[in-house]
């Protein structure tokens, strides 16, 4: 769908978390714009089976390294992406969660500092917890309770943002800050208790598919191709000739450095979602409604507006395909078995 980047300068690139669903498809995307990348992950939710097709490619490394842990590399590029991001996952062991954003936003940029290595944060919509505003713009600061059980991600997120800004305005080093809202496609985890899959899940076993709250609740559902493109576009975006005497000490002056939402603006309510895929998957699933978790945001949309601007982006994937795709995608996998019995894959 998305034509292949053609560089006269191939990179040598560095995804932390790159076996994980974003991480793994950008692995691939990048090998297919002709570049060198070094896969970094734990496996703590990422999966080998995600980039076992990358293996044998001579221009990929898989690397098995935590990132609250320093590394030294020779890159170009630095994805940050290492970090568990459904509630279920991060809230396993959230004193980790905060470790891993800000330990690993730290060791990061260290690393970035010390190569001149251009680095990217993938930031979270969720970093404007229940907003009071809507949609949602880069300006807006956000309304996050700082000691909920969703504090270690939304927190974690936001001091890594400021990190990053930190870092371009002390130390000089190239950043790119995306803030990425919900996303869904083939290689998430069916278990990893996040709408679109603990519905498609629930879906095709014809089990009763769980709504928190009345499902009034929207959410804004861009396809993980859509977001590849953007993240892309935004790491590729350089600094226009009359700017290269930029004041780095200064904030949005290097070529525009972020945060940018990247997500898609079309808002679709939780309840007509779960019809929606009962309706895709033929499945005979009645709908039950359980309490809404603690500090479960109630709208989430993103305004998109600098990502038209400076990137020429918005998403191209309808939900219909997308979810087709992604249903498509868990059927092979309950045909498989191993991750839906249980089984580490």
């Amino acid at each position: 769908m998305y034509k292949y980047r053609t560089y006269n300068n191939p990179k040598r690139i560095l995804v932390t978390g790159g076996a994980g669903f974003i991480g793994s498809h950008l692995c691939e995307r990048l090998l297919n714009d002709g570049h060198e990348v070094l896969a970094l992950d734990n496996f703590f939710t990422g999966r080998k089976t995600n980039i076992s097709k990358l293996l044998d490619n001579q221009r990929f490394e898989l690397i098995r390294h935590d990132v609250t842990v320093p590394i030294l590399l020779e890159v170009d590029w630095i994805f940050n992406l290492a970090c568990p991001a459904s509630p279920i996952h991060y809230q396993y062991n959230p004193v980790k969660t905060i470790k891993v954003n800000v330990l690993g936003a730290l060791n990061m940029l260290g690393l970035a500092k010390r190569v001149r290595a251009r680095i990217m944060q993938a930031s979270t919509s969720e970093i404007y917890g229940d907003p009071e505003i809507h949609p949602q713009s880069e300006e807006y600061w956000g309304n996050v309770n700082p000691i909920g059980k969703r504090s270690c991600y939304d927190e974690g997120k936001r001091v890594a943002e400021t990190l990053f800004f930190d870092y371009m305005r002390q130390n000089r080093v190239d950043i790119k800050v995306v803030r990425i809202f919900n996303t869904y496609g083939p290689k998430m985890r069916h278990d990893d208790g996040r709408v679109i899959s603990n519905f498609i899940t629930q879906a095709i076993k014809n089990e009763p598919i769980t709504i928190y709250g009345d499902g009034t609740q929207t959410r804004s559902f861009c396809y993980i191709d859509d977001l590849i493109e953007g993240m892309i576009r935004m790491m590729d975006y350089e600094v226009a000739p009359d700017e290269r005497g930029r004041d780095y000490t200064k904030p949005y002056l290097s070529g525009f450095p972020g945060p940018i939402n990247l997500g898609n603006p079309h808002e679709v309510s939780i309840i007509d979602m779960a019809k929606k895929i009962i309706e895709l998957t033929g499945s005979k699933s009645e709908l039950i409604f359980e309490k809404l978790p603690e500090d479960d945001p109630k709208r989430r949309c993103p305004d998109i507006s600098k990502a038209k601007k400076y990137l020429k982006w918005e998403p191209v994937v309808s939900l219909e395909t997308g979810l087709k795709k992604t249903i498509e995608y868990f059927m092979e996998e309950k045909k498989k078995g191993s991750s839906w019995a249980g089984k580490k894959s």
